[in-house]
């Protein structure tokens, strides 16, 4: 993603992720894999980020937050919470090292939804939304080749189970070139009929 920003001073732009979020204990067990993944191959990159499926990044200016988060919500009072499962380990090669989504149809499917709102993700033709079509959960990614190599050679044939219950998405954000993420808002899964959700807008 080309980072032009210089188009519009004194604005304040985010980065912004929408991710799906295992519950506690499975995020902990990832966690413990990707720890053992760094201190066994000195990758950095395997410590940042707590678990999670993205499911969409985007820049926007700021003052564009309020109306993306009401999207989003109308996405989400209409969806139906659904079982993710996990299993085994997949990469991109040469340089991402990841946990398999095995039942994807569910997490496209939203994905696809999201993808309504995507002219308010769009900051400008350089700063789009990029929507993840093939979800995953990340151990260790910007590896070096020895690094994923040899990482590669282990994780091919190590097993991986775990499943959780997708009931909201989340929407977090950093300013641009910040490391850490804050929570803008959770949205729950709540699988009302659309027309609810449209008396929901005006209210």
């Amino acid at each position: 993603m080309k980072n032009n920003l210089s188009i519009m001073p004194g604005y304040r732009y985010n980065e912004y992720l929408l991710i799906l979020n295992p519950h506690e204990e499975l995020r902990n067990k990832i966690a413990q894999i990707k720890k053992e993944f760094h201190d066994k191959y000195q990758a950095a990159s395997a410590l940042y980020g707590k678990p999670h499926i993205t499911l969409t990044t985007f820049t926007q200016l700021e003052m564009m937050e309020e109306k993306i988060v009401s999207r989003l919500k109308t996405i989400a009072m209409g969806y139906v919470p659904f079982k993710v499962e996990l299993k085994d380990y997949g990469s991109f090669p040469s340089h991402t090292i990841y946990i398999n989504v095995e039942s994807k149809q569910q997490v496209q499917n939203l994905v696809k939804e999201l993808k309504d709102a995507q002219r308010l993700m769009k900051l400008n033709k350089d700063n789009k939304p990029h929507f993840i079509d093939d979800p995953y959960i990340p151990i260790a990614r910007k590896l070096l080749p020895w690094q994923y190599e040899q990482g590669w050679q282990e994780y091919a044939h190590r097993h991986f189970t775990g499943r959780f219950i997708a009931d909201n998405m989340l929407l977090i954000k950093r300013k641009a070139g910040e490391k850490g993420y804050q929570i803008v808002q959770r949205f729950e899964f709540m699988n009302l009929p659309v027309s609810t959700k449209q008396g929901e807008l005006f209210m």
